[in-house]
Parts: structure tokens; C-alpha cells; sequence
């Protein structure tokens, strides 16, 4: 019984592209929709971080490029970019609440990755989600790269959750797959 939807495959194969897609095409059939995508910051070409922008169209920070912290500075680092922690709660955990309180039937969770891994109440969050009963859940998830995550891989291991592997060979026909798929886990 797949409840569930993630995606997953390299950065920049078309993943929230996918998400935003799937969302517009079930909103348009009368489903009701809410949850974040996260979206490139870039300036003159060069990519200086992450937003996490919810549905209704607000935005925070998720991170940004960062120099190096001062000595015995905890800070939320992947790479060369600096989380934004607070940033990224203050605007990710409400919607949380708001689809638990039953009025919401789909969540977007884009996507489960280090940088949001950093948020223990993020973790909690999802893990309520995913057990609730009242919504379904379409998100994304990295490719296993190093060392393993361990929310992902409990996503990955669930018996209610279907994974399609996005590739730049399918991204552009695989589109209604992810729709029915979404539609039967609704079902449930």
C-alpha cells in the first residue's frame, strides 16, 4: 500500500521542477496542497545558496555561502554554505502543524537533505507526517552519496512509500506516473 511519493537523483536532474509540476496538475483537479520546495539563490550566475519557499509563495532562508566560522563556532555547515537554521524552521515547522490539524490532504517535503537534516524538531516533524493518516507525502530525497542519512534511509525502507529515480533520460515522461502514483496514495 504506497501512501507516499519520493523522488530522487543527482542535483539539478529536475526534481522540484517534477514537484511544482505534480502540485500544479493536482490543485487544478480540486486536491488540496501544502508543504516547501527549496530553490537555488543566484546572482550574476553563481549560485550563493539555498530558500526554502513554501506553497503560498513565502520565502526564507535555507543557507548561503559562508568564509570559514571563528575558532569553536557551532555552526550548521554542508560544504561551503552556512544553514540557516532558525530561518528555515521559523517557516518549514508551522506548515507542519497547520497539515496535522487535518485540513490539508497533501504535504511537499522538498526535500529531505543534510542541510535540513541539521533541524531535530524538522526530523520529528517528519516522522509524525509520515505516520499520519490524515495526508500523503510528495517529496525528495538525495541519491545515497557517503555516508548514509539516517532519515532518508528510513524513508527509503518504508513499505508505504514508492521512490521513482529521476534521470535527465525520463524526468520529461515520467510526469504522469508521479501523478498516479500520488492520486492512489491519496486513496489511502
Amino acid at each position: 500500500m504506497m501512501k507516499h511519493v519520493f523522488l530522487t537523483g543527482v542535483p539539478g536532474v529536475g526534481k522540484t521542477t517534477l514537484v511544482k509540476k505534480v502540485c500544479d496538475a493536482l490543485v487544478s483537479a480540486g486536491v488540496s496542497v501544502s508543504g516547501f520546495y527549496t530553490e537555488e539563490v543566484r546572482e550574476r550566475g553563481r549560485r550563493l545558496g539555498f530558500d526554502v519557499v513554501t506553497l503560498t509563495g513565502d520565502r526564507g532562508r535555507l543557507s548561503r555561502l559562508g568564509a570559514q566560522s571563528a575558532a569553536g563556532g557551532r555552526e550548521c555547515r554542508v560544504g561551503q554554505y552556512v544553514v540557516d537554521l532558525q530561518s528555515f524552521e521559523s517557516l518549514a515547522l508551522p506548515l507542519f502543524r497547520d497539515m496535522r490539524e487535518g485540513s490539508k490532504r497533501l504535504f511537499v517535503i522538498d526535500e529531505i537533505g543534510k542541510m535540513e537534516l541539521f533541524s531535530q524538531a524538522f526530523i520529528r516533524a517528519v516522522r509524525q507526517t509520515l505516520d499520519a493518516s490524515s495526508c500523503s507525502i510528495l517529496g525528495t530525497i538525495p541519491v545515497p552519496k557517503g555516508k548514509p542519512l539516517a532519515l532518508v534511509e528510513e524513508v527509503r525502507s518504508r513499505q508505504d512509500v514508492k521512490i521513482f529515480m529521476i534521470t535527465k533520460e525520463n524526468r520529461d515522461v515520467i510526469f504522469d506516473d508521479i501523478v498516479s502514483a500520488v492520486q492512489e496514495g491519496l486513496k489511502k
